[in-house]
């Protein structure tokens, strides 16, 4: 669960340190005060996007941090990722820094990590329900993610959307075929000649490189075995020979220097100069030996330098890459002939769509059996939440489509409700009343973070449009949840701040710059009676408030 959230200059918070314990926590205070920014700091450490708004005026940079104690399977993809704790504890901190310029940075236990690890990690951490959930349950696919990640069939669902696409893809390949075939039987023709061309020519690897080295050689056999010649003759072979001469040379200074040790220098430096001559020699002569004019060879190699230029231009290729390209066509058109067999396929369609159906027809089983669950768990939360009579119902409706199926099952998701008792059950979408709407939606997000093994849950004024005696259920609900759970709520409404474990008070002050910035103060026994009284009465607070700020907090 989250322990400790510190915050550095984030939009109207200046300096911020705030300790969390179990239970349920919630914030309260004025209108502007600040309430939510601390949720969308605490969803930046959580890998929200950021940008340079964020950082408040003035400033350089925002740094928020936040500590959480950890379960063993987080502590398993901490060790997994390499970003365990160094000391070992079962803790992570979760740090973000934002700059002016919109950069930021992320780290966990202080080693630079990811967008996505802060996602994945703060995932398994935080499960976070906006002050807008209702709204967003007007949509069908906000519909079908809830359901499908309440009754843990998220993984059956994106094996699913594999198959579906792996199907999709197939078919297409089916109608390309279809649509494309005097195209590809065009393009087939040309690269079947193009391939026969490169296979009588047979380039080699290497070769073009190899083939210009050896013409290079051959073309000047006259010159290198002139040049040979003449080295080894000044060397070896003629009377001047340069060996002869510094053997002599060596010789007598090897006589001179028994008299003066001296000249031991002198003759360190040319004995060995005397073996390399003669090695030079050596091999001036072995290469001598294997050198030779073959105009015939010559021949050989222009004519096959030719051929090979000459495809390269027909082709409007570089020469080196020929034997590339030879392998490239041919794999080209091996996959032309497969495209071309339409019978293959539409018989490879036709797996992968009953591969496709396999997974979706478990979906399709397992959503029937939570959807029944789902509906009798959100009736029976209706009832506590002022909705007698009213009912629930996870509809599965058919796609029109038969058994061809969508990218997320067989069946669309439609929740459908009836207010009260008498009325037909409709879809969601069409309920008029907002009251009505945000219930359902709280007693949707109490039910699924019931069963959550998320440790930490935030509600961010998940309560709008809810008051009087609901107001109070809705504390009690999420006291409750606060049994099993972290809960921290941001709230505006007496009833459900009276059910806190712990009471936070958000206001706004100066910053003696003329300036605003944001404060949260822990609230003692006394402090929470003002703030409840304040929240029943509004900006005049009475002896009565007090009295009834008391009473609610005594229950």
């Amino acid at each position: 669960m989250l322990r400790h959230l510190s915050i550095r200059d984030f939009v109207i918070v200046a300096a911020l340190d705030l300790e969390f314990d179990s239970g349920f926590s919630v914030f309260s205070g004025e209108t502007g005060a600040g309430k939510s920014i601390l949720i969308d700091a605490l969803a930046l450490t959580l890998g929200a996007r950021a940008d340079a708004g964020v950082v408040r005026s003035g400033e350089t940079r925002a740094d928020i941090t936040a500590e959480f104690d950890v379960p063993p399977h987080v502590l398993a993809w901490l060790d997994e990722q390499a970003l365990a704790s160094p000391d070992g504890e079962s803790i992570v901190m979760l740090r973000r820094v934002v700059d002016s310029g919109g950069r930021s940075r992320a780290f966990i236990n202080g080693t630079p990590a990811t967008l996505a690890q802060l996602r994945e990690v703060g995932e398994m951490l935080v499960d976070i329900h906006g002050q807008h959930a209702h709204q967003l349950l007007m949509r069908p696919d906000a519909q079908r993610e809830l359901f499908d990640t309440h009754a843990g069939l998220t993984e059956l669902a994106a094996a699913t959307m594999r198959a579906w696409r792996s199907a999709r893809d197939a078919r297409q390949a089916v109608e390309t075929a279809q649509s494309r075939d005097r195209e590809l039987q065009l393009e087939r023709e040309r690269l079947a000649w193009q391939l026969a061309e490169l296979d009588k020519l047979a380039p080699q690897p290497g070769e073009w490189e190899e083939i210009n080295a050896e013409h290079h050689r051959l073309s000047h056999s006259a010159n290198l075995i002139e040049g040979v010649q003449g080295a080894l003759a000044a060397l070896s072979e003629s009377d001047e020979a340069m060996i002869s001469h510094l053997n002599g040379v060596v010789s007598k200074l090897r006589d001179l220097a028994e008299i003066d040790p001296a000249l031991g220098d002198a003759l360190a430096a040319l004995e060995p100069a005397a073996i390399q001559l003669q090695e030079a020699a050596y091999s001036l002569s072995h290469y001598a030996q294997r050198l030779e004019l073959d105009p015939e060879r010559l021949a050989q190699v222009e004519r096959r330098l030719d051929a090979l230029h000459s495809a390269a231009r027909k082709f409007r290729l570089r020469a080196q890459t020929l034997p590339e390209e030879h392998a490239a066509r041919r794999m080209q058109l091996a996959q032309l002939d497969a495209a071309a067999d339409l019978d293959s396929l539409r018989a490879a369609a036709d797996r992968a769509h009953e591969a496709y159906l396999v997974e979706a027809k478990l979906l399709s089983k397992a959503r029937a059996k939570a959807a029944s669950a789902l509906g009798a768990a959100v009736t029976q939360g209706m009832q506590e939440l002022s909705m007698a009579g009213g009912s629930f119902e996870v509809a599965l409706v058919p796609l029109g489509n038969g058994e061809s199926g969508g990218a997320h099952g067989l069946e669309q998701i439609e929740f459908r409700v009836a207010g009260h008792a008498g009325v037909p059950l409709r879809p969601l979408a069409k309920i008029a009343s907002g009251g009505e709407l945000a219930r359902i939606s709280l007693a949707l997000a109490v039910i699924a973070s019931a069963a959550s093994l998320t440790p930490t849950l935030i509600f961010d004024e998940v309560d709008t449009g809810i008051g009087g005696g609901v107001a109070e259920v809705v504390g009690r609900l999420l006291h409750q949840l606060g049994c099993e759970h972290q809960v921290l709520c941001v709230t505006h409404l007496p009833q459900v701040a009276a059910r806190g474990d712990h009471h936070f008070q958000v206001s706004k002050s100066g910053d003696g710059n003329g300036g605003t910035i944001s404060v949260v103060t822990p609230l003692d026994k006394p402090g929470r009676v003002e703030e409840v009284a304040r929240m029943l009465g509004g900006l005049e607070i009475t002896a009565t408030t007090r009295r009834h700020a008391k009473e609610m907090l005594a229950a």
